[in-house]
């Protein structure tokens, strides 16, 4: 088990090509149970997850997600991730399922609201569930990758997808069995500080 848990944490990249064939419920119950199991803040788990699959919704958010991707792609270097950013961008409507986290800010334990900085704590309360989530699409083969863009526009996504007040938006993870290569392993820098691992731990 130790060794399948390395093996899916070590290969979850981001899919960005999807195919559009539907993904059974019992599928997507599964991941999201395995969301639920994350920690949060207090244990409040102050999120909930949209599954969105109708197709109508998934246009409609699309055509925002092609606006912001647009404006965002327009300020960086072409690459392949960007090409799959933008074969993404161009069939969002065409995922089969996209999960859509939100979050009840009134109940995030937030213990650096005080400091004179961007807060961050908060989103301890949710992003573990949506990596467990990520985590889950990749044990049962599907592709995935989380995205913001759609935070950008939230008033028009708590509209689409009826969210009501105070719940926010922190994630939408479009999901479906992978067009092409998928998953595989993964290769990361050296942390910005220079630390080799076993200087990483300096108190």
């Amino acid at each position: 088990m130790e060794n399948e848990l390395r093996e899916t944490m070590s290969t979850l990249r981001a899919v960005r090509r999807l195919r559009p064939d539907p993904i059974p419920t019992d599928v997507v119950r599964r991941v999201l149970e395995a969301a639920t199991w994350a920690p949060s803040g207090g244990n409040r788990q102050p999120w909930r997850v949209i599954v969105v699959r109708e197709r109508a919704r998934l246009q409609r958010l699309g055509r925002l997600y092609r606006e912001e991707w647009s404006a965002y792609s327009a300020r960086c270097p072409r690459d392949g991730a960007l090409r799959a950013g933008d074969h993404l961008a161009e069939r969002f409507a065409e995922v089969p399922v996209l999960f859509v986290f939100c979050f009840d800010p009134d109940e995030l334990a937030i213990t650096d609201r005080g400091l004179a900085r961007p807060s961050v704590v908060g989103g301890a309360s949710v992003y573990p569930a949506v990596q467990n989530l990520l985590l889950a699409c990749r044990a049962e083969g599907l592709g995935c990758v989380l995205t913001t863009l759609l935070c950008a526009r939230e008033l028009e996504v708590k509209e689409i997808l009826s969210i009501p007040e105070p719940w926010g938006t922190a994630a939408a993870v479009p999901a479906g069995r992978p067009l092409g290569r998928g998953h595989g392993p993964i290769s990361r820098r050296p942390d910005s500080w220079g630390n080799a691992l076993e200087g990483a731990v300096a108190v």
